[in-house]
């Protein structure tokens, strides 16, 4: 093997599509005797959040010598927080290109629900076209872009999922077909009714994904369709390592989620896999600074995710929990969506925070709290030793990142699969205690102030926190050379190259 060095460019296809790709040069650039590397092309749906964990995906491929191609679809809502985040990456991973697929036009009626699932199949003619002429070895779909499989499908190219949710998740997902079958009721007619679905925690109807509420919708098709589809993959590679959600993997693995003659394909676990630092965002040292002046185990951090927002009562009640609980904290606090924005839309403005806040607050509760405007670096946060607790609105990337921190939740579940992953972390996991009220029109100060300090003074906050150590050793050992996650890895990869 010859040393290769990389250069990324800025390149746009005669179809208008805009790529970084990568060009070779040095040493054996333009002679045939270099081997050409197995490529794979992986396509996350428009979307930060899905897309840091396949980028996360991409960089474990391209360490074990895949050339990958991560092919992109614009955000129907806004493409502009993509684009230092890619930068950064291709900068510092010159191993992975990136390919723009052209726009496409919608029709401006679509619900908003069916945006992300429009976009993706509006762009299935661009994905061929793209795929024809790059002739990967295998191609990795993101959930929300199922309908691709019919493309690779067409093209003779062997499909993957990537679940960037955990097994538990997936279960229900693979069982979504056969609930559907047993029921003719939607889901958001069954109230507080409990959902049963193989090898996961039973639920009460109303913690189902919004999107699914009504059987009559086109999300809710778009869903089901979703569901079948995973069965026609080569396989399904899940963002979670087994020994964390070992009775949905059992169960999942045995065929019990599947419709009636339907094969499950094989399932990889290869995770925990979260971002390997904090790209393109260099303004956390507030927050990193702040914490090396406290104690071990002593702060609480509070931080419900980029689209985690809460009305200007709610946060006024977070507040005096905060304060009423006497505990150390550090707080992000974001603007309470406004009556004529939904969670997708524009960048959401600083919030004023001597608006938002008690009078007084920021006075009372200085030295042991810290609140900071909109963002901070999560993942940096949370590894840090002062850190005791995370109060999160339990989305999968934040939960992982906590596991790998050691770092024990108070679950404040607020849209999408949230719900369902707090009753998994409290019931199943044991990493979690729930924030009463979540569900309801508001949590109660009384209720944050009472939590708080459970976590952090009781016996069973401190029972809660080994336990979470535990899973975290069991985490970081899934990772290491032989582990459970990394032998997977390695076996899906080595039997993509030599397919």
């Amino acid at each position: 093997f010859q040393t290769e060095t990389y250069a990324p460019k800025i390149h746009t296809t005669e179809s208008g599509a805009k790529a970084i790709v990568v060009n070779m040069v040095g040493p054996g650039a333009n002679t045939t005797m270099s081997p050409r590397k197995t490529r794979v092309v992986l396509y996350p749906s428009p979307g930060m959040g899905h897309l840091v964990s396949m980028i996360e995906l991409g960089k474990l491929f391209a360490a074990r010598g895949l050339a990958v191609t991560v092919a992109l679809v614009d955000s129907p809502h806004d493409t502009s927080a993509t684009g230092p985040f890619l930068a950064g990456v291709s900068a510092a991973n010159p191993s992975i290109s990136f390919q723009r697929l052209p726009q496409v036009e919608l029709l401006g009626s679509e619900p908003p629900e069916m945006l992300t699932f429009e976009v993706v199949r509006l762009s299935n003619p661009h994905l061929r076209d793209f795929l024809a002429g790059d002739s990967p070895a295998v191609i990795v779909l993101d959930f929300f872009c199922s309908v691709a499989i019919d493309v690779a499908a067409e093209l003779g190219i062997p499909a993957y999922f990537f679940c960037t949710s955990g097994a538990q998740i997936l279960a229900f997902f693979l069982h979504l077909a056969v609930l559907h079958g047993k029921s003719t009721k939607s889901f958001g007619e069954m109230g507080q009714e409990l959902v049963h679905s193989p090898g996961i925690t039973s639920f009460p109807a109303t913690h189902v994904i919004q999107r699914l509420m009504d059987r009559d919708s086109a999300p809710y098709k778009a869903f089901l369709n979703m569901s079948t589809n995973m069965f026609r993959s080569q396989g399904i590679i899940v963002n979670t390592f087994r020994s964390l959600e070992p009775r949905a993997m059992d169960t999942i693995l045995a065929g019990l989620c599947a419709p009636s003659g339907l094969k499950t394909p094989p399932v990889y676990c290869i995770g925990p896999l979260i971002k390997s630092e904090e790209v393109g965002v260099k303004r956390g040292d507030e927050c990193l600074a702040w914490l090396d002046t406290q104690p071990k185990g002593s702060v609480v951090f509070l931080s419900f995710g980029s689209l985690g927002r809460f009305s200007a009562k709610q946060t006024r009640k977070v507040a005096a929990g905060l304060e009423a609980s006497g505990q150390r904290f550090l707080w992000v606090v974001r603007s309470p969506p406004s009556n004529n924005s939904s969670k997708n839309s524009e960048k959401p403005p600083e919030p004023d925070l001597d608006a938002l806040l008690p009078q007084g607050f920021l006075e009372r509760t200085q030295g042991r709290g810290l609140v900071v405007k909109s963002w901070a670096p999560q993942r940096d946060v949370l590894a840090h030793d002062a850190v005791g607790c995370f109060v999160t609105h339990c989305g999968w990337n934040s939960v992982l990142e906590s596991v790998m921190a050691g770092v024990p939740m108070l679950a404040w579940p607020l849209y999408a699969e949230q719900l369902m992953n707090a009753v998994f972390l409290e019931k199943e996991m044991e990493l979690a205690v729930a924030m009463e009220g979540y569900n309801k029109e508001v949590v109660e100060a009384e209720e944050v102030a009472k939590k708080v300090r459970w976590m952090m003074d009781s016996d069973g906050g401190r029972v809660l926190r080994e336990q979470t150590l535990a899973v975290m050793r069991r985490a970081k050992e899934a990772l290491l050379e032989g582990g459970e996650s990394e032998a997977t890895l390695a076996r899906v990869v080595d039997a993509w190259i030599h397919a």
